[in-house]
């Protein structure tokens, strides 16, 4: 370990149950963060990024799930990389900056010099070390990490504008109606323990106002109940856009991948990209096989070790195959995530589909979609225990869990 001003901790967001309603079905019995990806739960990505940041001490999830939701989890991660992580449960939802405020306390506990700040579904490299030493050249109490997008798709995000030698953030603005720039934010951040003098401060402009609001009469009242409570506290509308300009906050550009996991859809892709991924960070988990011994394997494909795939199936590209999942003889499956305890009987068919915990596929079914992962019926989603009979066909459709289908559907969603 370094000097004790050298100490970092990373916090990650991880939202609550009202957040995941885009990712029904899901969402129903899983909480967002442990959906797995690329074989390993959403939030396990960043966790282990987290692990490279030099002198890390702690990690602390944070959100408004129940605890016992992610205990599990939480002591298995932490033993895994031999750095404590701890869930931090908010009463109530504190915005994106309220939230690191409210557990400051816990947050500062071990005087850390530098605190991350990540979102959970966020899908990239983490580049944190990078971030960490452009941090400490450029001073100022934070920096972002930002990254070129097309301007069709920028205003779905924070579009910000940098200075382009100092790197220092002069203007941000969330989702605008008109263009502003095609750097968007990427919800990752570093900052110094001066952000939470920063957050106190609006807290306590929001003080004052409702102050002055309460003598001003009735009608100030009126408004003062439709802005936000004084300890909501969101990161890019209340530090972001008032700190840009003043020499602050800079900006980190990652030229790699990034993507926000917005849907289910989402997902797939996002797999995919971490699945490519562990070519360079973690070849070991990736299959292999020619369809000798093994089944034949293309591309880039986690297994399960639990799994049981018969020797004539062939898997890939990008597929993630969970624990007991059982592949019969000829079955073909691609870009595609099958969960837990799943059996898919011969000759079936999966291709661009997410396949529920406990479902069965029959034989000479097929499961597919045309891979559109923006539009809402852009993927196949079987959600818990679907049971798909014999030479039934499902194409672009989402399923809602314990639904047996016996016949064929195309653009459909099964209640």
């Amino acid at each position: 370990m370094g000097s004790t001003e050298e100490k970092v901790v990373a916090v990650i967001l991880v939202g609550g149950p009202t957040k995941g309603t885009r990712f029904r079905p899901l969402s129903f019995n899983t909480p967002e963060p442990l959906f797995p990806l690329a074989g390993q739960p959403m939030v396990h990505h960043p966790i282990s990024a987290c692990k490279r940041i030099p002198n890390l001490v702690q990690i602390f999830l944070i959100g408004f799930y129940e605890e016992r939701e992610f205990a599990l989890y939480v002591s298995s991660i932490s033993n895994e990389l031999k750095v404590p992580v701890r869930y931090l449960k908010e009463d109530k939802p504190h915005g994106s900056a309220g939230g690191l405020y409210y557990f400051r306390d816990e947050i500062m506990e071990e005087s850390p010099s530098h605190i991350f700040l990540l979102n959970c579904d966020v899908c990239c490299n983490f580049p944190l070390p990078n971030m960490l030493d452009a941090h400490k050249r450029y001073g100022g109490i934070g920096t972002l990490l930002v990254i070129k997008v097309s301007a069709e798709s920028a205003n779905q995000f924070g579009e910000l504008v940098a200075d382009p030698t100092t790197k220092e953030l002069l203007h941000y603005t969330e989702k605008p109606e008109t263009f502003v720039s095609d750097l968007i934010n990427c919800g990752v951040y570093v900052f110094t323990p001066k952000i939470f003098s920063a957050i106190q401060n609006v807290n306590l402009l929001r003080e004052d106002r409702a102050d002055i609001n309460h003598v001003a009469g009735f009608q100030s009242q009126q408004l003062a109940t439709r802005s936000p409570p004084t300890d909501f506290v969101r990161l890019d509308q209340d530090i972001l856009s008032p700190l840009a300009g003043k020499k602050q906050l800079y900006t980190y550009e990652t030229m790699d991948f990034w993507e926000q996991i917005k849907t289910p859809g989402m997902s797939i892709k996002c797999s995919a990209l971490y699945l490519a991924q562990f070519r360079v960070t973690s070849p070991h988990l990736l299959a292999s096989g020619d369809g000798k011994k093994n089944a034949t394997v293309v591309g880039d494909v986690y297994i399960h070790p639990s799994a049981k795939v018969h020797p004539t199936a062939k898997i890939g590209p990008d597929v993630s195959v969970s624990a007991n999942v059982r592949i019969a003889a000829g079955v073909r499956l691609m870009n595609s995530i099958i969960l837990d305890d799943v059996e898919i009987k011969e000759n079936a068919v999966v291709m661009n589909a997410i396949v529920g915990w406990k479902s069965s596929i029959g034989k000479w079914s097929r499961v597919q979609a045309d891979g559109d992962y923006n539009r809402k019926l852009g993927i196949t989603i079987l959600g818990e225990a679907v049971t798909v009979e014999d030479e039934v066909v499902v194409i672009n459709s989402i399923v809602l869990p314990n639904k047996m289908l016996n016949l064929s559907v195309q653009e459909e969603i099964i209640l």
